[in-house]
Parts: C-alpha cells; sequence; structure tokens
C-alpha cells in the first residue's frame, strides 16, 4: 500500500480517518502494518502491500 492512499481511504464503517502502524516497509509502499480507525477503533490489517478494508466482526 503506498502512503498516498491515505489522503483518500477511510473508515468503511464510520467514514473517520485512518490511522496507520508500519510493520515493514519497503522504498516504494507499506508491506505489513495495521489501518486503525480514530473514530470507531476498527482495525485493518495490511498484509502483502495490500490493506483488507473489511471489516472481520461489526454488528449492524
Amino acid at each position: 500500500m503506498r502512503r498516498k492512499l491515505l489522503d483518500i481511504i477511510c473508515c468503511p464503517v464510520c467514514k473517520g480517518d485512518l490511522a496507520l502502524t508500519v510493520g515493514e516497509e519497503n522504498e516504494h509502499e507499506i508491506l505489513e502494518g495495521m489501518l486503525t480507525c480514530s473514530r470507531c477503533g476498527v482495525d485493518y490489517p495490511i498484509h502483502e502491500g495490500i490493506p483488507n478494508l473489511l471489516p472481520q466482526n461489526t454488528t449492524i
């Protein structure tokens, strides 16, 4: 995932801003890490450079 993506994505649950925690990155992109919603607290993992923006457990 490229850092520029943070400017355009938001939490799909509540539309809040996402905070980035980097586990591993190279000169081009973030390979492993976590995106966390600052509003509702839902975590979205980044694995092999791909953010998974599907909430794992939500109640509707």
